[in-house]
């Protein structure tokens, strides 16, 4: 390819393509992480430091993505705008930074879910390495752990808007109030973590708590116990980030769980 802008979000699957690209191509490689609501506080902090670690050319680039009303409706294409500007801003940068290909971290594994950010990709004509090699999930985390880096075995990773349902609609409150959470659970010690939010109906809405929401928590199988024995502390965080109330998921996290509800529906009402 000779120079790439890697889309890198931080997540195990785009920070083995940055590092792969930084250590065949040098600085012909940069990575660019867009910054907006949707990216949870702690993720974007991660990333400038793997970056760092890798030792790649790092950019942040806000992106708007929010203040676009097919986005904020959140219906089951919300990605596809989401990735649409996302792409939109690649494109410009690219330019701007004289590279060749914009590359992402789409992995075979990807393919198998509901995600319509790929189209957007496919539009934007933005190459995915991992996949025309046929890299799993498995593989790009053997390969980087043999490369040494740190977060081989991160857990999977989403924007923050993947944790409001489709149909309710998306907002920079809502999204902080479910990243505050989130990193509050992370500090205490629970790694795969999931905060869903929920709305309550408008006649059971509590005044004076935001939007009067339930936290329906996710966290990994192995983690349930630990979960519940910190039970106390993550009612306390719950509280404190306006929840009204705070759940603990019985299934536990599980990929893909977003779309459950989806069956064979591709439009929902807005709440």
């Amino acid at each position: 390819m000779g120079s790439v802008l890697v889309c890198y979000s931080g997540g195990i699957d785009s920070a083995f393509v940055l590092a792969v690209a930084h250590e065949t191509l040098g600085a012909h490689a940069v990575g660019m992480t867009a910054v907006s609501p949707s990216l949870a506080p702690f993720e974007k902090d991660e990333a400038i430091a793997i970056a760092a670690q890798i030792g790649a050319r790092h950019e942040l680039v806000e992106s708007h993505e929010i203040d676009d009303a097919s986005y904020q409706a959140n219906d089951t294409d919300r990605c596809f705008h989401c990735k649409s500007e996302l792409y939109r801003l690649s494109e410009m940068k690219q330019k701007e930074w004289q590279l060749a290909f914009t590359v992402n971290g789409t992995n075979v594994g990807d393919l198998g879910d509901y995600r319509p950010g790929l189209e957007a990709a496919k539009r934007a004509g933005v190459r995915s390495p991992l996949v025309e090699l046929g890299f799993t999930k498995s593989d790009v985390r053997a390969c980087a752990a043999s490369m040494g880096l740190s977060i081989w075995d991160k857990p999977a990773a989403a924007c923050l808007s993947s944790r409001i349902p489709y149909g309710t609609q998306v907002t920079r409150e809502r999204l902080t109030q479910i990243g505050s959470l989130e990193g509050e659970l992370h500090r205490i010690g629970l790694r795969q973590v999931r905060v869903r939010w929920h709305a309550l109906a408008k006649e059971t809405a509590i005044a004076n708590v935001k939007d009067g929401a339930i936290a329906r928590i996710e966290v990994a199988r192995d983690e349930l116990l630990a979960a519940f024995d910190l039970r106390d502390a993550i009612v306390e965080a719950g509280k404190k980030a306006g929840f009204a109330y705070v759940t603990l998921d019985l299934q536990g996290y599980r990929t893909g769980s977003h779309n459950e509800v989806l069956g064979n529906k591709r439009s929902l009402p807005i709440l």
